[in-house]
């Protein structure tokens, strides 16, 4: 994917990887709209960062999405670039039945939210020339944190879904990337892991880097993820997965 002279919908980018992503998008040259769910924090961006679009999205609601595909495509004709990074990551001590709501919840953001949001933008993407669907899965979709259960198993989830995705629109004009990111320094992570992660500048540098050199990739992945894409290959899955399970302790 050619990161300039692009029009970019970064859904989830109000903040971290999406809103550094999406800034970097724009230095690059491309048309970028940031969509999230809060109009105080889409107000605040627009106005920081002259020339950013906005849009409100809550992926979470099926309505919430076909409201902003038909705004976004209405006012960018010429988007072609779909990023789905909402995404929410919650701990969860699966011997509470409570914790069914913080799954119910993060299924809903994490996997309907960007099957839902693909479904809407893509009859618009297929009659673009040269488009993209950026899906956002994790490191832990290959070896999970024992602490978040249902967030690991949502980014299994969307790897999976997403080479089901490339192989049905092979031969379109829509290319299908998957971002991979490790641990990284966000408000995701929240404030307690915050610190373990990798820098968010020095992620967004190695994801820009390999999309330039590796334009034609299907997935997107820096040196810090490595341990974690390739744990069961190289056979040390279970002891990646041991050094996890210290942190649910």
């Amino acid at each position: 994917m050619d990161t300039s002279g692009k029009t970019v919908l970064v859904a989830g980018g109000t903040s971290g990887i999406g809103l550094g992503l999406a800034l970097r998008l724009q230095a690059a040259g491309s048309t970028v709209v940031v969509a999230g769910r809060r109009q105080e924090e889409l107000d605040r961006i627009a106005g920081e960062h002259p020339g950013i679009g906005t849009a409100v999205l809550d992926v979470t609601d099926p309505a919430s999405i076909t409201a902003c595909a038909a705004a976004v495509t209405a006012a960018y004709p010429e988007l072609d670039v779909l990023v789905a990074m909402a995404g929410i990551m919650l701990p969860e001590d699966l011997r509470d039945p409570a914790h069914l709501n913080t799954a119910e919840r993060t299924v809903a953001t994490n996997l309907l939210g960007p099957m839902r949001l693909v479904s809407a933008f893509l009859p618009h993407l297929l009659q673009r020339p040269d488009a993209a669907v950026v899906t956002v899965s994790s490191g832990l979709a290959f070896v999970p944190l024992p602490a978040t259960p249902t967030y690991s198993a949502t980014k299994a989830a969307v790897h999976s879904w997403t080479q089901s995705l490339r192989v049905q629109l092979a031969g379109t004009s829509v290319q299908v990337l998957e971002l991979v990111p490790p641990a990284v320094r966000t408000s995701l992570m929240g404030q307690d892991a915050a610190g373990a992660g990798m820098p968010l500048e020095d992620y967004l540098d190695g994801a820009l880097r390999a999309l330039r050199e590796q334009p034609d990739a299907t997935e997107v992945r820096v040196p810090e993820v490595e341990f974690l894409r390739w744990a069961e290959v190289r056979g040390t899955h279970d002891e990646v997965l041991a050094a996890l399970s210290s942190r649910a302790r």
